[in-house]
């Protein structure tokens, strides 16, 4: 039988902080006595609302003793405070570095980078530029590089690289997040399936349902896998495998377990 829970969770707070003059939406708990931050880096979508109850779980688990921050993408957010613009993988990459270098600068603790999905690669990147700053860094199904066998990923890029079917796509989905709110829940459950939790349908209908973000899912997106066509640099990563841990997933097509073999 599990024990209960004696006293309630910690919760996480939004956050809304300028990063480089842009909008940027934090999901944190901060620790009194801290030993370490763990920056989370999105994938994509790259909405920290997602990553709710994992920021909370990570908190517990380390004893309220680390800082927990999910740091979202640049314009995948409720609000369009960028006025359309769109922006690339590598401008996302940019924009992590900024925030460490803003918000981090003058931080006492060790950071650990955990990076899910694209944010792994994201994670990768900032690292190389921030080694003096980063401790340990942690992929969590982590997108390294594409797919040929993945069937999604095809579909999706296919979408991403028509500028045409993106402004569809997302039109559509504006639409659907412009409906009742029990509706709306409805179909993003259905669509999404039962093993989301109310925390992910509750961020999909609030964030991923809006004309603006989903251009930039599908404009990052392209970017992705115009870039990820190329090899991981795996001379670097097998270099620093000391400081790294990957998760993979075994049904994850983003990350499959032939990617794992590579890593090793």
């Amino acid at each position: 039988m599990e024990t209960a829970r004696l006293t309630p969770r910690e919760q996480a707070t939004t956050r809304i902080c300028q990063v480089s003059s842009f909008a940027t939406e934090l999901l944190e708990i901060r620790s009194k006595e801290p030993s370490l931050h763990v920056l989370l880096i999105a994938g994509n979508p790259g909405i920290a609302a997602f990553y709710k109850d994992c920021v909370e779980a990570l908190y517990e688990n380390l004893g309220g003793q680390a800082s927990i921050t999910a740091i979202g993408h640049i314009s995948h957010s409720q609000k369009d405070c960028e006025h359309g613009r769109l922006f690339s993988l590598y401008e996302q990459i940019d924009h992590k570095v900024d925030f460490i270098e803003q918000e981090l600068q003058h931080s006492e603790q060790p950071i650990v980078l955990v990076g899910h999905s694209i944010g792994a690669y994201i994670g990768l990147e900032v690292f190389k530029r921030l080694q003096n700053k980063i401790k340990f860094i942690v992929g969590l199904y982590p997108f390294l590089k594409m797919n040929k066998s993945s069937v999604t990923q095809s579909a999706i890029g296919y979408i991403a690289r028509s500028s045409l079917l993106s402004k569809w796509a997302s039109l559509f989905a504006s639409f659907i997040g412009s409906l009742r709110p029990s509706i709306t829940r409805g179909i993003v459950r259905r669509f999404l399936g039962p093993s989301w939790s109310v925390t992910a349908v509750d961020a999909a209908c609030s964030h991923l349902l809006r004309y603006n973000t989903m251009r930039n899912v599908l404009f990052m997106a392209m970017t992705e896998f115009q870039k990820l066509t190329e090899e991981p640099d795996w001379t670097f990563i097998r270099a620093q495998e000391d400081k790294m841990a990957f998760l993979f997933g075994v049904d994850d097509h983003w990350g499959p377990l032939s990617h794992l073999e590579e890593v090793k």
